[in-house]
């Protein structure tokens, strides 16, 4: 039973793959940092693709060769160009056609801010920053920045460029100028990285790892039960609570696949969404998605029936 509970309670490994020089480790380190679970070597149970600029032949061949779940991560977003709602907007919209190129979810980023944490940017980085917003830098380039005369001193300006380079400076200034608190700059420029879509799309990405490891954990603790004729397992799972778990981690696989679930909580929303999914379930879908669809109308019908009860 311990360890059947241990293999569901994991978390879930995530494999960081990319082509050298598209900052493979600035995404594993914004995951890790996260609570992520970063696999030191290829093997995980969802594979995150990270990607730079144009998708190229070898990064194809990673998402062909993998049998798990894949979310490309879409890097640099700050070197996306200009466009209609800035960098980050261009990435957006080329995040979209990596997609549809490749067949797997994408998500853009600015791997050196998503990074970042609140250790990273010393006093001396921040009232550099500070400074900044009184006398304004020249961000028109790297040399500029680093060589211009300005009264910060030229090592705290080359620290800064190495840590947050001109686009996460300019964010840096613009937000302290609106008054951010300095103690939360690290947390507010991970947000301009994107860090949090990332952490949204991973999470969406895991569901069905999951999903699966809570249906294969319910098989097992079935053939547990009759083994050893175990009436209080056999309750347990068939419960409410075991049939609600089971469905909210199947609604989590199909909303991450793009599809909605009527979240009502009303005996007429719990009737129509077991009718909504059973229909879904006949027709042609993948094994995944029958089984998922199979529990959520079983947990819907459960809740119907509570809901019943209530007003008897």
């Amino acid at each position: 039973m311990r360890r059947i509970a241990d293999r569901i309670g994991r978390p879930v490994r995530v494999a960081v793959l990319g082509r050298e020089g598209v900052g493979r480790g600035h995404v594993a380190t914004a995951l890790h940092r996260r609570g992520v679970a970063v696999s030191a070597s290829h093997d995980g149970d969802v594979c995150v693709l990270v990607v730079a600029e144009a998708v190229k032949d070898e990064d194809l061949e990673m998402v062909r060769s993998s049998r798990r779940p894949v979310l490309a991560v879409l890097t640099k977003a700050d070197l996306a160009g200009s466009g209609a709602g800035g960098p980050m907007a261009v990435a957006r919209r080329r995040a979209v056609d990596v997609d549809r190129q490749v067949g797997v979810p994408a998500v853009p980023t600015v791997g050196l801010l998503a990074a970042l944490e609140s250790a990273d940017l010393d006093d001396a980085l921040v009232a550099a920053l500070r400074h900044f917003v009184t006398e304004p830098p020249n961000l028109t380039s790297v040399d500029a920045f680093v060589d211009d005369p300005h009264p910060v001193e030229r090592d705290v300006r080359v620290r800064l460029l190495a840590r947050l380079d001109r686009f996460g400076i300019a964010h840096a200034v613009l937000a302290l100028a609106d008054g951010c608190d300095p103690d939360r700059l690290s947390t507010h420029l991970a947000g301009v990285g994107n860090v949090d879509e990332v952490m949204s799309a991973l999470d969406a990405v895991a569901a069905p790892v999951r999903y699966r490891r809570l249906r294969g954990a319910i098989l097992e603790l079935h053939c547990l039960a009759a083994e050893f004729d175990d009436d209080a397992l056999s309750e347990l799972l068939v419960s409410d609570v075991t049939a609600m778990a089971t469905m909210s981690a199947a609604v989590d696989v199909v909303t991450a696949a793009g599809l909605s679930v009527d979240c009502g909580d009303t005996a007429a929303a719990h009737l129509g969404r077991a009718l909504a999914w059973r229909s879904y379930g006949r027709g042609p879908v993948n094994a995944l998605h029958r089984q998922c669809s199979a529990d959520i109308v079983r947990g819907s019908l459960r809740l119907l029936d509570g809901a019943r009860k209530q007003r008897t």
